[in-house]
C-alpha cells in the first residue's frame, strides 16, 4: 500500500544494509528518496538498485554539511522534505571500543562521533529545515537493544552501548520539545541484524548458537534488514501521526530472553 505516497525522505546511512532496505521499502510505498553513504561504490550501487525517484550521495555523516546537503537536494529535486531516517553508525571495535578496562579514549571519541554526533547533526539539520518551512515532519533514529539490554558475553563494546543509550535520551528530549511544532521523533532499536557491520557476529558459530536462544522468534535467527522496514514505514507515515518520543525494539525477543551460552 502507498502509505508514503508523495513523501520525500532523506536516509543518512542509506546505501547499504538496513538503510538501503528501508529505501527500497519507502520507494515501494510511494516515497521519493535521497540516500547518503560514506562509500562512493555503495552509493553507485544504490543508484542502480533504487532506480527512479531516488538520489544517492556520498558523505560522512559526522560532517556537519552532509545532512544539510542531502536535505537541500531532496527539496531541490523533489519539491519538499518530509522525513529523515538516521541509520548511519557502527561498531567502534576496530577503533578501540571494548570492555571499559580496555576501552581507549580514541575508541570512545570515535565511537561517539560515529553513532551519536552524526545523529545529532542530521537531526539538527532536519529540525532546522522543518522550523524554517513551518511544517510538520518526522525523524526516525537508529538505536540498538544494547542501549538498554546489555549482553556481557559476546557484545562488550561499552562506548557503543553508551552512544545508543544516549540516542534514546536525546530523542525523547527533543521529541518533547518539538511536539508543539508537530515534529515527531522516534527510535527503532534492533538486536543483531545481518549487515556489513555485523559480520564478526554473523560468522561466529558460538554467537549464532547464543542468538538462537537470545532472539528466539522465527526459529532463533539473526535479523534481516527488511525486518525493520514495516516499522520504519509506520514511523515515516501518517500512521504514526500521534506517536512521538517512543523507542520500539525489533529484536526477535532479545530484550525479553535470557540467551544461553556454554
Amino acid at each position: 500500500m502507498s502509505f508514503l505516497q508523495g513523501r520525500n525522505i532523506v536516509i543518512i546511512g542509506g546505501t547499504t544494509g538496513i538503510g538501503l532496505s528501508a529505501a527500497k521499502a519507502f520507494g515501494a510505498a510511494g516515497a521519493s528518496i535521497v540516500v547518503v553513504g560514506r562509500n562512493s561504490e555503495s552509493a553507485e550501487r544504490a543508484k542502480t538498485v533504487l532506480g527512479e525517484n531516488s538520489i544517492a550521495q556520498t558523505g560522512d555523516a559526522a560532517n556537519p554539511d552532509t545532512a544539510i546537503t542531502a536535505i537541500h537536494t531532496c527539496i531541490h529535486q523533489f519539491g519538499s522534505f518530509d522525513g529523515l531516517y538516521h541509520v548511519a553508525g557502527g561498531s567502534g571495535r576496530k577503533m578501540g571500543d571494548g570492555p571499559l578496562h580496555e576501552l581507549t579514549l580514541e575508541g570512545w571519541n570515535k565511537t561517539m562521533e560515529l553513532n551519536l554526533t552524526s545523529l545529532m547533526l542530521s537531526n539538527q539539520a532536519a529540525v532546522n529545515k522543518f522550523l524554517e518551512l513551518n511544517k510538520a515532519g518526522t525523524i526516525l533514529n537508529m538505536g540498538s537493544v544494547l542501549g538498554f539490554s546489555p549482553s556481557p558475553e559476546y557484545f562488550t563494546t561499552h562506548a557503543y552501548a553508551a552512544a545508543k543509550s544516549a540516542i534514546i535520551g536525546f530523542t525523547k528530549s527533543i521529541a518533547a520539545y518539538y511536539a508543539k511544532n508537530n515534529i515527531r521523533i522516534n527510535v527503532i532499536a534492533p538486536a543483531l541484524v545481518e549487515t556489513p557491520m555485523a559480520q564478526r557476529a554473523a560468522n561466529d558459530e558460538k554467537i549464532l548458537s547464543f542468538i538462537s536462544t537470545k532472539q528466539p522468534l522465527d526459529g532463533g535467527r539473526i535479523g534481516q534488514p527488511e525486518d525493520l522496514d514495516g516499522l520504519a514505514i509506520y514511523f515515516m507515515s501518517d500512521l504514526s501521526k500521534f506517536t512521538t518520543g517512543q523507542v520500539v525494539a525489533v529484536d526477535g525477543g532479545w530484550s525479553i530472553s535470557e540467551g544461553q551460552w556454554k
